[in-house]
């Protein structure tokens, strides 16, 4: 059983605040950029990816009835950043792994002991794209 949802609203107003910051460049770690299905928002969603093979496995510690990857399925796809770089992703499957194959040992035991979450989802890198432009500062006159 995944983490309930009223783990994932705290993290929401905590501790992605937090992780938003961490999870572009360190391992283990990503954002992905997704747009909602009704709303045509961008999001940005911390989370646990690691690079395997051609793409990328996502932990999905909420399920995959969250409304993030609700929302990369109906797209077929989304951005990630992970590592400083940025791709662009597609071919999101969700599947179920008692066994958590894909995962790093810490966190194979983190989702099968402690969280109980079997389910992920892989998506394959599309091509890379340009680092998000930082702004600039405003220019003093």
């Amino acid at each position: 059983m995944p983490a309930p949802r009223w783990i994932a609203r705290a993290n929401k107003i905590g501790l992605n605040r937090v992780t938003k910051f961490i999870a572009p460049w360190a391992p283990g770690w990503a954002v992905v950029i997704h747009r909602g299905r009704k709303s045509g928002r961008v999001f940005r969603t911390p989370l646990w990816a690691f690079r395997r093979g051609d793409g990328y496995v996502i932990a999905l510690t909420y399920g995959s009835n969250a409304d993030w990857v609700r929302n990369v399925l109906a797209a077929d796809g989304c951005e990630l950043q992970s590592r400083r770089r940025h791709y662009a992703v597609g071919t999101p499957r969700v599947y179920r792994d008692e066994n958590a194959t894909d995962m790093p040992p810490f966190i194979r035991f983190m989702l099968r002991k402690v969280i109980k979450a079997p389910e992920f989802l892989s998506v394959e890198v599309v091509r890379e794209l340009e680092a998000p432009a930082r702004s600039a500062p405003p220019v003093a006159r």
